[in-house]
């Protein structure tokens, strides 16, 4: 799943040019899932041994008109009930002119970052089974050396 960090570049544009030329702003992205969010609401179900990893994926687009027809075409476009429903012309030209300042490639592209979410859990069950008890090991941690000489040959 994506990550609470995903597309803060457009984020910190729209708010920056929203606040300015209207002064205030409306989230125009949706909300994503924070890690520690994540992470707690795995062991609130029940499972441990919880592993969280991320993955930050850079996708580079000409400019912010493109990013947002790539997010509405993915139906990424913010779902939420009380958010102001327009963006006003001048203030979409004013975050493009945001983002490409504090963003922009040399080239002239812009990057749009997707924080890429995996979670793995463990949750016991009766049928798994059982770790062996301690100290009924019959190989030593030492022996582990002498994996690799063929049988018959001593260590110098």
């Amino acid at each position: 799943m994506v990550g609470g960090e995903t597309l803060y570049e457009l984020r910190c544009s729209l708010q920056l040019a929203e606040t300015e030329r209207e002064g205030g702003f409306s989230p125009h992205v949706s909300p994503y899932t924070a890690v520690t969010d994540l992470g707690n609401l795995l062991g609130q179900a029940g499972f441990n041994m919880l592993t969280v990893d991320i993955d930050d994926v850079q996708v580079h687009y000409p400019g912010i008109m493109e990013v947002m027809t790539d997010l509405q075409g993915m139906g990424e476009s913010n779902c939420a009930w009380n958010r102001r429903s327009l963006l006003h012309r001048d203030t979409m030209l004013a975050a493009a002119a945001v983002y490409k300042e504090m963003y922009g490639n040399e080239d002239g592209s812009i990057p749009a970052t997707f924080e890429i979410l995996y979670m793995i859990g463990w949750k016991p069950h009766e049928s798994q089974a059982k770790p062996a008890r301690r100290g009924s090991a019959t190989t030593s941690f030492g022996d582990l050396s002498k994996i690799n000489q063929p049988s018959g040959a001593e260590k110098p």
